[in-house]
Formats: structure tokens, C-alpha cells, sequence
């Protein structure tokens, strides 16, 4: 079972009692999680240049299976649809598919800048890739020259796959949507919110996509036209006066609701159709008394564990970064039914 046990002390970086896997000594700050789509397995990223992966079962346990050292900072990965591999994309500027048979990785994309996002389509079997160089790339892996270069107006920042709706979030606050298989025909939007755009999630029914910014706000954007009047935005991961950022954002693959978590310290469950917050946990922090930055996290393919990384997330600078008590932290949360079902909508009041 999942966590620690209620009579235990909890300190102050896990207050939730999650699952904390043990984390390697040399691991710096954490980039990205990502799960097997086809095992109990995930894969974490780190700004050390590596990239590890872990198994997990439904005791509470976890096993370090397998290392791969890059040159420069990893940013992001994603699981081929097999769990055959991982592709590891940073500030080398390529693209690498880690084979965990072989524990080899090839070089399979490359870009004129930092790769910021990476997101594998089965049904074409597409690499799509999105870089700081202001262009997002499809690649047939079997060959070194992409299939297609879109030009963007800006550097991408976030990116998310579902099916073959693309949404791609830039350093303009545009966000642009486009089906994989129509790549010139690109929908853009300007965000509803104000400022920089840090993550974006397609809806599980592709009519729309949430995108989280710097601000604590969420916005939740419909594609169609007709549903303009649906689409709202709403404040989360502030505390009083302290606004914190949004990092990361999943949708469960069962009830649909979704998760954010931020630069708070917090992670909380949603279900954007009631408009409702169905669950908000506690907030980590360090020994110091600052909030442990949550910069990453995802569901496993059950929707049954959700997790999610803890570590500085450079917000504040390198002054502010104290190694000692700062230190990153993987985190397994057991979902509970209650956290990720929709609520029914309460009802309003009629007149009497």
C-alpha cells in the first residue's frame, strides 16, 4: 500500500504520506515524469544530463532498473507505446530513443536550439518535437531528416499529444492547435491569460485544452467556436499574496477530471465540467520554510497513482538555491476514488 502510515511522522517535503522513491545522490533539479503506457514503469529527467527508470507495484514498492547519462540537461521525455523506449530531448539540441532492451540510446531528431518538448504519435508512428529554435518537427525515426517543419512566431514552451490533436503553447502566449495529419492547417489563439504560458493539456474529448501559466491561473479553452461561452479561467497555487506558478497538468484517463500542481508546493485534483476543486493537499516544504516546487508530474496508464517531483525550480534565481536543504524528491500518491471522481453539481437554490 501506498504511503506512509497514519502513526507515522511525516516530515515536512511529504506531508500528503506519499510514496517518496529513493533518489539518486547526484540528481539535480527534476525536468520531467512520464509513465509506461504499457507497464508498471516511469522515467524521470533531471538537469544533471540523466535520465533514470524505476518499476513499481501495488505493495508500495520500487526498483531502480536502468541509468542513461547524456551530455547536457535533459527538459523532457515521453514513452514510445510499447514502453520499448524513451526519447530524451534537451539542451544538446537532438533527440535521443533510450532502447531499455539494450540500454543504448540513438540520436534521432535534431534542432538549432534546446529541445523544450517531445511527444510520440502511434498511429503514424510520428516523433513530434518542439524546440526553443521556433519551429515543432515531425520525424520518421529511421531516417536523420524530419518529415515537416512548422514555423512558429516564438519559442515553444509547452506541448501536449492526445490522438492526433496537437496543441503547442509559445513564448507569445499563443497557443496553436492543429490534427497531426494536417499539419499546415493550424488554429491560434491568444491566451486568456496574461502572462507566460508553463504547461498545456488537450480535454480527453479533444473539443479544447487547458493551459497553466506563471500567474496561479488556469484557463480552460474550447476549439469550437460555438462553445466560446464555456471557456473560463480560474486561480489556483496562491497563498495570501504569494502567487506561484502552474508547472504541470493531466487528465484522469477514467473520470476525465485533472490534476495541477506548482511552485506552491501543492497538487490538486479538478473537474473543470462542475467547475469544482474535488481535492487540495498539502503543501510541501522545505526544512527552511520555503515551498518545495513541484515541477513535474503525471497518472500512471490506471489513473490509480499519480506522481510528481519536488525541486527547485530556478523561479527565484541561483542566490536563492541552497543545495543542502533543497533537495529533489520523487513522489507516488495512491488516488483515491473520492480525489478523482466527479461530484455531483451542487444544487442552486429555486425561488420560492
Amino acid at each position: 500500500m501506498f504511503g506512509a502510515p497514519a502513526t507515522q511522522a511525516k516530515p515536512a517535503h511529504n506531508p500528503n504520506g506519499d510514496l517518496e522513491v529513493p533518489a539518486p545522490a547526484e540528481m539535480d533539479s527534476i525536468s520531467s515524469l512520464t509513465f509506461s503506457p504499457a507497464s508498471d514503469f516511469f522515467a524521470v529527467t533531471s538537469w544533471n544530463c540523466n535520465a533514470y527508470v524505476w518499476q513499481y507495484n501495488s505493495q508500495g514498492q520500487t526498483f531502480a532498473k536502468a541509468q542513461n547519462t547524456g551530455t547536457q540537461p535533459l527538459l523532457t521525455s515521453c514513452w514510445k507505446h510499447d514502453g520499448s523506449g524513451i526519447f530524451l530531448g534537451g539542451c544538446d539540441k537532438a533527440v535521443r530513443l533510450w532502447d531499455l532492451a539494450s540500454n543504448q540510446a540513438m540520436q534521432v531528431a535534431m534542432h538549432d536550439a534546446p529541445v523544450r518538448q517531445v511527444a510520440w504519435c502511434p498511429q503514424l508512428n510520428l516523433l513530434i518535437t518542439g524546440s526553443w529554435d521556433k519551429t515543432f518537427k515531425y520525424w520518421d525515426t529511421r531516417t536523420p531528416t524530419p518529415a515537416h517543419t512548422g514555423t512558429l512566431a516564438e519559442r515553444v514552451y509547452a506541448m501536449d499529444l492526445r490522438e492526433d490533436l496537437l496543441v503547442i503553447g509559445t513564448a507569445d502566449r499563443n497557443l496553436h492547435a492543429l490534427f497531426v495529419t494536417q499539419p499546415q492547417q493550424i488554429k491560434t489563439l491568444t491566451s486568456q491569460l496574461k502572462w507566460q504560458t508553463r504547461c498545456v493539456a488537450v480535454f480527453p474529448d479533444k473539443k479544447g485544452f487547458l493551459n497553466g501559466s506563471i500567474e496561479g491561473r488556469v484557463a480552460v479553452s474550447h476549439l469550437n467556436e460555438d462553445q466560446k461561452d464555456k471557456n473560463f479561467t480560474f486561480k489556483c497555487h496562491r497563498a495570501d499574496t504569494e502567487i506561484y506558478s502552474v508547472n504541470t497538468m493531466s487528465f484522469h484517463n477514467v473520470y476525465g477530471t485533472f490534476v495541477t500542481a506548482g511552485s506552491d508546493g501543492t497538487y490538486n485534483f479538478w473537474d473543470k465540467d462542475s467547475k469544482q476543486r474535488l481535492k487540495a493537499q498539502a503543501k510541501a516544504v522545505y526544512p527552511n520554510g520555503t515551498a518545495a516546487p513541484i515541477t513535474c508530474g503525471a497518472f500512471d496508464r490506471t489513473g490509480t497513482i499519480y506522481g510528481y517531483a519536488l525541486s527547485y525550480d530556478w523561479s527565484k534565481g541561483y542566490a536563492e538555491y541552497n543545495p543542502s536543504v533543497m533537495k529533489p524528491y520523487i513522489m507516488l500518491h495512491s488516488c483515491k476514488e473520492d480525489e478523482v471522481k466527479p461530484k455531483p453539481k451542487a444544487p442552486t437554490a429555486g425561488r420560492r
